[in-house]
């Protein structure tokens, strides 16, 4: 019973951390980066580029809270098939109340200044990004098809970060002008640097867990992960007890999860979590 009330208390959390995320983003679209002109990165960016040109081209006016909802459509249903069915559902959640948050907060009519406005808009949506990645969810996008990449062919992720994010850029300098561009990469400068210092910038991790539960903790992460685990024995310097280390490689996106299912299993064991820059050998990416 003890299980059920926290299992029901942790999704809650997250549902409350994954709202409160996607009101940030809202907040720091339609107060700060909308009334300036500046773009968001991904494809959060994208539905307020083509929103802008369907109004300002062809006279269709469709509002950016609307388009972020169908690009993220067949990216939910993907990551659905392929990620994982808790962390997709709430990258869904997220995206819906984003789209809900856009509609009924007010548009600012004008920026006072563009380079602060950039800066505090990108800061806020980072924030609001951050908190939800470290929940162990996304606000939807290229979270999701990051993800999906990173199993696919275990590779890095930022160089499609860069092109699709380079295709706003370019897009909106082009067709808006190059001021424009410029203060769109002073926005997702400053929300990348924010986002690294909520969650972690690190696709891949390694983390050391040094435990006396070592059957308990292995049947936990693969009861809810896909992961390999090699253990290894150790011995306390100090206490000389007899322990084991289990190491385990995840991706950035479980960070939560293996988070919660160690203080859920032995809330007393030393873990370790240090940057992975390569992996070599069997690494499961389905």
């Amino acid at each position: 019973m003890a299980n059920k009330q926290f299992s029901v208390w942790e999704h809650t959390k997250i549902t409350i951390a994954v709202i409160f995320g996607a009101l940030l983003n809202a907040l720091a679209l339609n107060y700060f980066l909308i009334p300036a002109n500046v773009y968001a990165s991904g494809l959060t960016g994208a539905a307020q580029l083509i929103s802008n040109i369907l109004g300002d081209f062809i006279s269709i006016h469709i509002s950016m809270g609307i388009l972020l909802l169908v690009l993220n459509i067949p990216v939910v249903i993907l990551g659905w098939l392929k990620v994982g069915r808790a962390f997709t559902l709430y990258s869904f959640i997220s995206v819906v109340c984003i789209t809900i948050f856009l509609e009924i907060i007010p548009i600012q009519t004008q920026a006072a200044d563009i380079m602060l406005y950039a800066v505090f808009g990108g800061v806020i949506s980072a924030v609001g990004i951050g908190i939800t990645l470290k929940m162990g969810a996304s606000t939807g996008g290229l979270d999701i098809i990051a993800m999906v990449l990173s199993r696919m062919n275990d590779k890095p992720v930022g160089t499609y970060f860069f092109i699709i994010n380079a295709i706003i850029i370019v897009s909106a300098g082009a067709i808006y002008g190059w001021d424009k561009a410029l203060y769109t990469l002073v926005s997702l400068y400053a929300s990348t640097r924010v986002i690294d210092a909520i969650h972690t910038r690190h696709q891949k991790l390694t983390v050391m867990i040094v435990t006396k539960k070592t059957s308990e903790l292995k049947e936990a992460i693969h009861a809810r992960m896909v992961r390999g685990i090699t253990v290894v024995p150790a011995k306390g310097a100090f206490s000389n007890e007899q322990k084991e280390m289990m190491m385990i490689v995840i991706t950035r996106y479980e960070l939560y999860e293996i988070e919660h299912i160690i203080k859920e299993i032995d809330p007393g064991a030393f873990t370790n979590i240090v940057q992975t820059t390569g992996v070599f050998g069997v690494f499961r990416k389905e």
